[in-house]
């Protein structure tokens, strides 16, 4: 990013050189423009099958299905870093999975 020599205002490229948003100043010295972006490449993410021992704390809350009050209980990190995780259910008697909006 490049700032004005005039006003410190950001400069625009254009094709003749570079503007300043601000005061108007042009310089023909071309800005100096790079974009890097970091990727998460190879994450994993576990999958529970129904079928497999549930090692997860049992809770107590009603099951809407069968309505059983007990159900296996964990949390996931399902949007950005900085919202709150999402709590999920599965009913120990019929299986049926949950989440609750808190």
């Amino acid at each position: 990013m490049e700032f004005c020599q005039k006003c410190g205002s950001v400069v625009l490229a254009d094709k003749s050189g570079a503007i300043c948003m601000n005061c108007g100043h042009k310089s023909k010295k071309r800005p100096k423009i790079e974009s890097s972006e970091k990727l998460n490449v190879g994450e994993s993410v576990a999958v529970v099958r129904g079928d497999q021992d549930n090692t997860n704390p049992i809770v107590e809350i009603t099951c809407s299905k069968c309505k059983n009050k007990k159900a296996y209980f964990w949390t996931l990190q399902t949007r950005a870093a900085d919202e709150s995780e999402t709590k999920f259910y599965k009913c120990v008697k019929c299986n049926h999975t949950w989440r609750v909006y808190r």
